[in-house]
């Protein structure tokens, strides 16, 4: 979802080249503009998912040294070509070079990356550590939720055998059991220099951060202070076994400035989605067809809503959309533009909801389209359950004119209406 208000800027880790490096963004993709950066249970035949019982750092952490000689022969560069148009012909005059990271994910040739790393891209190079290079095709990118995922190509047998035995798959993590202030560590290729590896903590946990276009947001992200720079768009964010529990998708950013925040995209969505788009070449994320904000104490005071009342009041209606159809309620605003709430949503399938994030990180995490939901809404001071069936959310390639240099993203303090 988006966020149409201030700064700071959530800005993807990507970054590209033309003749000198520029800087590249999405939520890590772009010319010389700013800065931006970047697993499911895999096909049983090809990986064996590491789903621990306990916390993700909790047994028989690594020494850092024995991470990064553990998993930096599966982080790999990727460069796409993206063609760059002349202002006066509106031809194609040259490509620019966008940079960013990406990792294996099983022994299939399948790399996993951010979607804003690849672009319009359809083909892009890969190089590991040891210099070695492939061509790999684009085989899905999913914008709504950032990923991408390659396939290393090439035709022979010999070849096909050669690549088994070499590529090593990470293990993914558990992210669920994430908590604040587990250690964290990342491997990527900021500003082009290969094989880099930092640290820090988990900041926050169940954040949402807005996708460039269409008002969605990515739920269920994680909040790192771990220093991440453009081209380290799509590499893994790993827990002190060495296991993939993240990976890095976008900064805060103000003005010419990092205020080292950075993003990553939880383990249990790409394990969740990433199969899905190995196997569709897309992947259907529910929609509810609503824009919501947490309710305020000022707008329930304004309203008559009790004031310990906690949930999201419902701004608007897609019409037709499930919310329609389920008999949802949107707010309306008189001619002194007061706004005046109908339905506030105050649990989802008997869960409590209390701000924004709650409803988005519920759906994002537990529901595909096609399921069915429960909304308990608050209207004329009664709580009453509506149930609506999820659709798939409509694509977003009309609102699209590029998809390799998006707009660095406002992210205000104050959170505006969502849709989930």
């Amino acid at each position: 979802m988006n966020n149409p208000h201030v700064t700071p800027m959530i800005k993807r880790f990507a970054f590209a080249t033309t003749i000198l490096f520029v800087v590249t963004i999405i939520i890590v993709t772009s010319p010389f503009n700013r800065v931006i950066l970047t697993p499911t249970a895999v096909i049983a035949q090809t990986q064996q998912i590491n789903s621990p019982s306990q916390g993700t750092n909790s047994s028989n952490p690594l020494s850092l040294n024995s991470i990064f000689k553990q998993v930096e022969n599966s982080v790999v560069q990727i460069t796409s070509k993206t063609p760059t148009t002349s202002n006066s012909s509106n031809q194609s005059s040259s490509d620019t070079n966008t940079l960013g990271s990406g990792f294996v994910y099983d022994k299939q040739g399948h790399i996993v990356t951010n979607s804003h790393v690849v672009g319009d891209a359809k083909v892009v190079d890969v190089t590991f550590v040891d210099g070695n290079r492939y061509t790999a095709k684009v085989i899905a990118s999913d914008i709504y939720s950032d990923i991408a995922v390659l396939q290393i190509s090439q035709n022979s047998s010999q070849f096909q055998r050669q690549l088994l035995s070499y590529l090593k798959p990470l293990m993914f993590g558990n992210s669920s059991n994430l908590e604040v202030a587990d250690t964290i560590i990342t491997i990527g290729n900021p500003f082009g220099l290969s094989d880099a590896i930092t640290t820090g903590i988990v900041s926050g946990i169940g954040r949402s951060i807005p996708i460039s276009v269409g008002a969605f947001s990515i739920p269920n992200t994680i909040q790192t202070d771990a220093a991440v720079n453009p081209g380290d768009s799509g590499g893994p964010l790993l827990n002190t076994r060495g296991e993939v529990i993240g990976m890095n998708t976008a900064i805060v950013s103000g003005t010419d400035k990092l205020y080292g925040i950075g993003f990553a995209i939880p383990s249990n969505t790409i394990t969740k989605i990433v199969p899905i788009l190995i196997e569709k070449g897309y992947y259907p994320h529910p929609y509810l067809g609503l824009v919501f904000a947490t309710l305020t104490s000022d707008l329930a005071q304004d309203n008559g809503i009790p004031e310990n009342l906690k949930g999201v009041y419902v701004d608007r209606i897609t019409e037709n959309g499930p919310a329609d159809k389920a008999g949802i309620h949107g707010s309306t605003t008189d001619q002194y533009l007061k706004k005046h709430l109908s339905d506030v949503i105050i649990a989802v399938d008997g869960h409590n909801i209390t701000k924004s994030d709650d409803l988005l990180n519920y759906i994002g995490k537990n529901k595909i389209a096609g399921d069915n939901i429960t909304l308990t809404v608050y209207r004329n001071g009664h709580a009453i359950d509506l149930k609506a069936t999820l659709a798939a959310r409509p694509s977003l390639l009309p609102f699209l004119t590029t998809r390799s240099a998006i707009p660095s993203i406002p992210h205000p303090p104050m959170r505006p209406p969502l849709i989930p």
